[in-house]
This record gives structure tokens, sequence and C-alpha cells, in this order.
């Protein structure tokens, strides 16, 4: 039933809900309308929205959030990697227990890393299908891609979230807070969020409740008539997500010899391991950054795949994913600057502000998971959530650490019903989205309440 109920509840956004890049510009028009209605005056309306602190004001972030996509795809892809997902599945024979292990490897993954979890999560569903066809073994393969998908609901409480990272640094809380209201907020280290108690509960939860629910989800042979046939996913070629780059000729030239020679890769991943070492004594792992987990992701890519031309290749196909997020934060950075300028964000806080202490972390996740249907980035999502909620998290004295990760797990929450982050998976693994949503709407359902219930007893 409740696997019915997710594929109509997706069927039926399908419909409604326009693409997001769509979605961008038909919020900005709404935003610059209510500030109008609200007497703001049209020119500083356009200052607000087009100058430094409008559209571009989020360059920065942008480019991190790319770098992080395109490294950690390219990490994911990596021979090595790949072998190991491979490896995994070989050593499991049991239906459930290999559904289950791959809901517990993209969860582990998602917490290292979003991009690494989206792509290594759907070559490990995608390889323990072909495994269980290879050993003529009955698993239900649309579950299993559902289960590989499942880390996007927990890696916004992992070492690569969008708003715990920007936030251990007063540059990162300045960009999207504002000087002031940064001020008043000040720096929130790793050991407040992502290794905070809250986030050791919530998603030490996930990490337990996830494999057990796709588990006890995975049905016997013949009980779904809709399955698709776990034998297609020995017919599903590799995709250009991860495709093998072509071989390189042979060289010919001592220049084209340097070119293709592990000397390059090794002549930058040893000075980038010197600095990410140097990085990590001297701030250690509290004050860990965008730029550090960028730098992680760069030197690990970089010596796995072991050839400049492999790095290179893998490097383009992330590239490819970059476009929505490209386009759309400088959108969302000029919603933020016409909400700030026409007082907006300061009336949502008052707002928000007035339901009370618990119940406010409670409404910034629920509020976070509806906003992640229209802004399918957490990124895009703490840049234009973030100010409304830390001063409504101030004028409560709530600690800002704990609202932001509400609305961090609002963000994930809903990623299970939203197609955008999915494409990736359905891409490398061969299955659609109907095949899926009911499953994922299942998980999303279950880590909701284990979440609401712990906002509500340690907020």
């Amino acid at each position: 039933m409740l696997a019915r109920l997710g594929i109509s509840v997706r069927s039926g956004f399908g419909r409604v809900v326009p693409d997001p890049f769509a979605i961008a510009v038909l919020l900005t028009a709404a935003v610059m309308l209510t500030a109008l209605a609200g007497g703001r005056a049209p020119l500083d309306l356009l200052r607000d929205w087009g100058r430094g602190s409008g559209l571009w004001k989020l360059l920065t972030f942008t480019m991190q959030m790319c770098a992080m996509l395109v490294l950690g795809t390219a990490l994911a892809a990596a021979p090595a990697i790949r072998a190991g997902l491979s490896g995994l599945a070989r050593r499991v024979s049991s239906p459930r227990a290999l559904v289950a292990l791959v809901a517990l490897v993209s969860i582990v993954l998602s917490l290292l890393n979003w991009s690494l979890c989206l792509v290594g999560g759907a070559l490990l569903a995608r390889e323990a299908g072909r495994e269980a066809a290879r050993r003529g073994t009955s698993v239900h393969y649309p579950l299993l891609c559902a289960a590989g998908y499942a880390g996007m609901m927990t890696w916004h409480g992992g070492f690569s979230g969008s708003a715990p990272l920007k936030a251990t640094t007063a540059a990162g809380m300045t960009e999207v807070l504002g000087p002031d209201l940064a001020a008043r907020a000040g720096v929130i280290p790793l050991t407040e969020s992502v290794l905070g108690s809250l986030n050791m509960v919530v998603t030490g939860g996930l990490l337990v409740l996830g494999p057990l629910l796709f588990y006890w989800l995975t049905p016997r042979a013949g009980d779904d008539p809709d399955a698709v046939a776990c034998d297609r996913s020995s017919r599903v070629s590799a995709p250009a997500e991860v495709r093998e780059p072509p071989s390189a000729s042979a060289p010919r030239t001592w220049v084209e010899r340097i070119e293709q020679s592990s000397a390059i890769v090794w002549l930058l991943a040893l000075p980038m391991a010197a600095a990410l070492g140097l990085t990590l004594a001297e701030h250690g792992v509290s004050r860990l950054d965008f730029d550090t987990v960028n730098l992680a992701l760069w030197c690990g890519a970089l010596v796995l795949h072991g050839r400049p031309a492999r790095f290179l290749a893998a490097c383009e196909d992330g590239v490819r994913g970059c476009t929505g997020i490209i386009l759309q934060f400088p959108l969302y950075a000029g919603i933020m600057g016409v909400m700030a300028g026409a007082g907006l964000s300061a009336a949502l806080s008052r707002s928000l502000s007035a339901v009370g202490g618990g119940a406010f972390a409670v409404m910034a996740f629920l509020s976070a998971g509806l906003l992640n249907l229209l802004i399918p980035s957490g990124g895009g999502q703490w840049a234009v959530q973030g100010p409304i909620l830390v001063e409504g998290a101030l004028s409560l004295g709530l600690p800002v650490s704990d609202v932001m990760m509400a609305m961090a797990y609002g963000d994930q929450w809903t990623n299970m019903l939203q197609p955008f982050w999915a494409l990736p998976l359905l891409a490398i693994t061969g299955v659609r989205a109907r095949d899926i949503i009911g499953y994922t709407a299942i998980w999303m359902l279950a880590g909701g309440l284990w979440i609401t219930g712990c906002l509500v007893w340690m907020v």
C-alpha cells in the first residue's frame, strides 16, 4: 500500500512541478512582487537583486559546489573504487542481505561525500544486480537501486554537508548571513553540527534504520508482478557518467610521454597531500571546510586514477552535472538580496519564532523538506533559509547549530521524492524513477518519523 502511495505521490508531483530552473525564476518573480507590494521602491529592488549583494553574492559557494560534484564523481569512477564495490557485491549471497548491504554502503558513502554516494551507490546497485544474475539468484532489482539512492537522505549530516561546512568559517557565514547576523551567530565548528550530539543520534539512527528497512522490504521472488527483471542489470552498459576513457595511443614524442606519464599525477598529488595534512594538523576536523574536502577529493581521485587522461575524462563527465548549480545559485543569491533588502527575511523570522522553542526546530525541518521540492540543492536552500532560521534561533535562544541541522535534515529528507539528484543513478542502473519511488517514499516516511522524534526530544 505504501509503495503504491509513493508512486501516486511522485506521479502527481511530475504533473504539477516544473523544471528546477523554471522554479528558481518563478520564485524570483514571486519574491520581487511581494517586495513591491510591501512598499519596496522598484529601483531599490533592482539594486538589491542585481548587484554584488544579490545575484553575484554566492560565486565562491557556486564554485565550491561544482568542484565537489566534479571531484566526487571522478573519485567514485576510479577503477579501484569500482573494483571494491564489485568485490563487496560478490561476498553476499542472500537477496535480503544484498539489498541491505547496498543501502548501508550508500549511507556510509553519503556521510563521506554526497557526490561519491550518488555515483558509488548506483555502481554498487548495478554490480549487485549483475552478480545476482550471474549466480542465478532472484533479487528485486528496483529495490536494489532504491537502496543505492538511500544515502541521499543522510548526506547533509555528513562531512560534505553544505550548511555545516559553510558555517565553519567567518567568511562562509558572512557570505550567507551578511556581516551583522554572522557576527551575532558566530562560526559553528563541526563538533557542534556534524559531530554534535543531535546529529550523532539522528544520523546514527538512520544508519541503522536504513539497512534494516530495506532488508525487510525485500519481497520474495514472484511477489511483485511489476518488478523489473534482475537480469536486465546485466544488459545495462556503462553510461557516460562512468565510462572508461579511451585508451591513449602510444606516445610518439617526448611531449606526449610527459602528458601521459603518471609522474604528472604525483607531481600534483604529493604537494596536495602535504597541504591537506598541514591543514588538518593546524585546524583539526572541527574546522573542516569546503576547500579542505575538495582538496581531499582531488588528491584521492588523482592517485586512484593514476594517469592524467583517466582523471581528466572522469572530471569531464562530472562537469556535465554542474549546469543546474551554475545557473540556479545566482538566482538563489538574488532572492536572498531582495528578501533582505525588503525586510522579508526578518518578517519570516518573526513569524517562525512565534511557534516557540522545540516546535521551531520541527518547523525548520518540515519547511526545509517542502522547499527542497522546489530548490533541489542543499547549498541553495541554506542560502535562502539560513538568514531566516538563524535570526529565529537567536531570538528564541536556541542553539544555532541545532536549528541549522534541522534545516539540513529537511533538505535531505525529501530527496526521496525529488528527481533532480536521482538522474545519475537512473542513468547508471537503467531503471526508471517510477520503479524506485515507492520504496524511497517508504524510506522517507520512516526516516521522517525518526528525525521528527529526535528534534522534539533533543532541541
